[in-house]
């Protein structure tokens, strides 16, 4: 049997204002050809196939345009949501896309619920454990999260998963192609940092005996940067279908072909795809500037450009876009600031500079004051 394993669409994505989509629409018609050339069986999607719970339309145009393919080509699909998607929208819309012939879960069950997915292909029958995404809001009691320690929720969180992993997997069988699918994030794994950190940090930074031994594959979803991850079982991300931001700069992006049979280990090779508009990362001093980005100005992808400066320059990002216009990033350093200055710790989470950051890398203008103490005081209550 043979599947592709896909993830992290996140259809609807703009970076400094710039809409991804036409990008990632790109990368899913490569994908849905080598789905056809690779003769799959099927294609599981881990979550966030889109960027925001409530996406534009021509996101979800390009979604829906894909498994319409899928369909015609007979190729049937299971998809879960990721901490992007809603949970709801997608369990609203599992009846639909059934007829298309895709098996799409929002919020987690217990196998007897509909949790464990299986189809029959040409190759035997694929079960599919699948694990949407969940909220440690979610899954815990209130009680819990009143009366209990962080440490103590976070117990108790990881045991609700494996509870739940523990349920899905029993009735796998020796003769049945076995899959898990979840969105998560291992502790293990490596970040790409262009997923939300609140949602791979401390409570959801799961230890790798989470996940049950009891499977062929897990395919996971969530964290944007492709990789194995070492296990009993092979286990891999496959990474997000474009580079999402400039700290993937130079990572190739695509997804996971997955050949397997019963009895024994599924053999995973990453597939890439070719990338439409690449990000890439200029570095130049002030004196230099002109001569450095001539290089780029054919460049087809976008640009970080980060200049180096002994002072001031005003209208540096106007003088940089005249020369590149698709340098979405312009940075300036000053080399009179010390380089043991700068610190490269990780920093404790703080949930306004992540909401600020945020709201800056999507809608591309600085948070009005009002807006921030609104934030403060949501999260205060919620909290």
């Amino acid at each position: 049997m043979r599947f592709i394993h896909t993830a992290d669409w996140h259809l609807g994505r703009r970076l400094k204002g710039v809409d991804r989509t036409p990008e990632i629409e790109y990368q899913l018609e490569e994908l849905f050809l080598a789905a056809k050339i690779l003769e799959v069986d099927a294609v599981l999607v881990a979550g966030d196939i889109f960027d925001s719970p409530s996406p534009p339309a021509e996101a979800e145009k390009v979604a829906y345009h894909f498994f319409c393919q899928l369909r015609e080509a007979n190729i049937p699909a299971v998809i879960i949501a990721g901490n992007h998607d809603s949970a709801f929208r997608i369990e609203g819309l599992s009846q639909i896309l059934s007829h298309l012939g895709i098996s799409a879960l929002g919020r987690p069950k217990i196998a007897e619920q509909g949790g464990v997915i299986q189809l029959e292909t040409a190759h035997g029958k694929l079960c599919v454990a699948a694990m949407p995404f969940i909220s440690e809001r979610r899954l815990l009691r209130s009680v819990d999260l009143w009366t209990k320690d962080e440490v103590e929720q976070r117990q108790s969180y990881q045991q609700c998963l494996a509870m739940l992993f523990e349920n899905l997997t029993r009735d796998f069988r020796e003769e049945h192609v076995n899959i898990i699918m979840a969105h998560l994030t291992i502790a293990d794994a490596k970040r790409a940092y262009s997923e939300v950190d609140y949602y791979t940090q401390a409570i959801y930074r799961l230890p790798l005996q989470t996940l049950p031994s009891q499977a062929h594959y897990i395919a996971l979803g969530h964290i944007h940067k492709p990789q194995h991850i070492p296990y009993v079982v092979p286990t891999a991300y496959s990474g997000s279908l474009i580079q999402l931001d400039f700290g993937e700069v130079g990572e190739e992006k695509g997804f996971n072909l997955i050949t397997v049979e019963p009895g024994n280990p599924a053999q995973v090779e990453f597939k890439p795809l070719s990338c439409q508009k690449p990000l890439t990362l200029v570095r130049c001093e002030d004196n230099q500037l002109e001569n450095t980005l001539e290089a780029y100005q054919d460049q087809p992808g976008f640009l970080k450009v980060i200049v180096e400066l002994d002072a001031h320059i005003k209208g540096l990002a106007e003088k940089v876009r005249k020369i590149c216009p698709q340098a979405l990033m312009v940075e300036a350093q000053y080399k009179t600031v010390e380089a043991d200055t700068v610190s490269q710790e990780i920093q404790a989470f703080d949930p306004v500079d992540a909401f600020r950051n945020y709201w800056q890398e999507r809608i591309g203008t600085r948070l009005k004051p009002s807006v921030v103490e609104a934030f403060e005081q949501l999260y205060q209550e919620f909290s």
